[in-house]
Parts: C-alpha cells; structure tokens; sequence
C-alpha cells in the first residue's frame, strides 16, 4: 500500500514522495504511473502479470489500466520512491504520437534499467520533495519535465526508430532537442548560447524563438535550471565542496555561485547543504503542510 508522504500537483498530474510498507490487493489507474525507488528496501510487484523488482537500478512502468499489486512480505523493510501520476491530458498534449488515444500501452515494458540522468532526476526530486520549503513551482515543472522528455527518448524513442513519436509535440524540432543534450551533458554558466545556436545549425534569433515555443524557457533560463539541480544533486550529496561546485558550473569566483544560488533557490548553498545533509530515507515523516494524503492501494 503507498502511503503520500509528500504530494505536488500541476499540469503534469500529481509527483509524490512515498511509502510502500504493506502489500496491496490487485488494482489499476486510469492514468500512467511511473515509480523510481529512492531508498529503503526493494520492491515486488506484479504488473500486468509479470513479475518485477523495484531496486535502485530499476524504473518501473504501469500504464492505464494495468492491474499491478505490492507482493511484499508482511514486516519486510519499506520502500521510498517517487511516484509520477502523470496527467494523460498532459502527455497527450507535450507527446501527442506517443501518448495518443489509439495507444493504450505507451510502455512496451514493466521494468527498464534506469539510466544514470534518471536517476539524478528522481533523486533530486525526492531531496526536494523533504525540503519543500525551497522549492519553487518553476523547478518541480522543470524536473518534472526533464524526467519525462528522458524517459521517451530512452526508452520509448528508440525502441521504436521506425515511428515518428515526436509529430506533433513542441519538441519535435531536432535541432532543439540536440541543443537540450548539449546544455545537460556539462550544465556551465559559461556556455555561449550563440554558438550552441550554431552548433545546432540555427541562427541566433531563430535558435531563440524555437527554443521558448518548445520549452517555455529562453536557452538561459534553462541553463539556470540544469545548474541549479546539478548544484542540489551535489551539494545534498556531500560529495563535493562549495568551491568545486561553483569550478564545476563555469563560476568565476565562489561568491558568484552564492549569489546564484541565492537568487534561485531562496538560501546560499552552505544553508542548503545544512539543510539537506539527512537525506530522505526510509523513516516515516509527516505529511507536507496542506495536504492530507490517504494510502493508496
């Protein structure tokens, strides 16, 4: 049974951060889910009659109206993850030719190995999803965004080469598409937005225009954001110090990266990384203020 620890709601549908603690009778949803685990114990589940692990390696696919169910042993060690209550509206509208309505199962499979950029995301997610208090409804639309457009191109785009699964999306342009690889392979402040125009074969004021109809962001905007979450996946980590992280994004002096940081996120980054040092586990904790979650089977 899944238990909301903390729930968010936009246009994309519903992310939570959740327990799994206690096995669940066979049940389906209307809408496609997605569960990554973030800690705590592994997963048994059985979707659409197959039999699947939920490990930190894994992401785990359920789409509408598949019957699925926890196989857990009663007592065994509760799981966490984030769990993405995609809006069909949403993904009919951003995906058109992958989530259309003559597609009943977008998702070829019930389990993927995930990818190292995925899971980056979801743990990302779940940092923020505890210490919602410094997130803005900018970062989770983006995170939540990133995540998906990730898991069509993974898993979806190139199992199937043959069709065109981005018509009629407003990332159907290659070219922008090209240009969002480039900024995540190595977010920098440094990075010069006009020759990343040209590298893709555009110029500068159509690269511009192209890039706000398909994400909704200007190229610099959105560079802000990729740095910002590589900064909270590094600095919640405790991996690294503040001064590498400000070396890493293209930062020419430290107090540059406080101010960013500052500017973005609401606090500097020596705060957050305070803040964020107990990383979210398999404890209990209560729900988000406003919100009165109830289990989920």
């Amino acid at each position: 049974m899944l238990r909301p620890i903390r729930i968010f709601e936009g246009r994309f549908g519903r992310v939570m951060l959740a327990e799994v603690a206690a096995p669940s009778e066979p049940h389906a949803h209307a809408e496609p889910y997605i569960f990554v685990k973030h800690g705590g114990g592994d997963g048994d589940y059985l979707i659409a009659g197959h039999r699947v692990a939920l490990t930190r390696e894994d992401i785990l696919f359920l789409n509408p109206g598949e019957s699925h169910q926890d196989l857990r042993l009663p007592g065994s060690q509760p799981t966490r993850l984030i769990a993405l209550q995609a809006s069909g509206d949403w993904l009919r509208e951003s995906f058109p030719a992958v989530f259309g309505a003559d597609d009943a199962r977008p998702f070829p499979r019930p389990r993927e190995p995930i990818t190292p950029r995925i899971r980056r995301l979801a743990d990302a997610l779940a940092i923020e999803a505890v210490h919602d208090q410094f997130l803005s409804a900018e970062r989770l639309e983006f995170m939540v965004l990133e995540l998906v457009l990730s898991i069509v191109d993974t898993y979806l785009a190139r199992r199937r080469p043959g069709a065109a699964l981005w018509r009629g999306s407003r990332f159907s342009d290659s070219r922008i598409r090209r240009a969002l690889e480039l900024l995540r392979v190595r977010p920098n402040k440094e990075v010069n937005i006009d020759e990343l125009a040209s590298q893709v074969g555009l110029s500068r004021s159509r690269f511009y225009d192209l890039f706000q109809v398909c994400t909704g962001l200007s190229p610099r905007a959105y560079l802000n954001l990729l740095c910002v979450e590589t900064a909270i996946e590094k600095l919640s980590s405790g991996r690294a110090k503040i001064a590498e992280v400000s070396a890493e994004l293209g930062f020419s002096a430290q107090s540059n990266f406080t101010r960013f940081f500052l500017h973005q996120v609401g606090i500097p980054p020596s705060e957050y990384r305070r803040a964020t040092s107990a990383k979210a586990g398999p404890k209990s904790e209560p729900p988000a203020s406003g919100t009165d979650p109830k289990p989920e089977r």
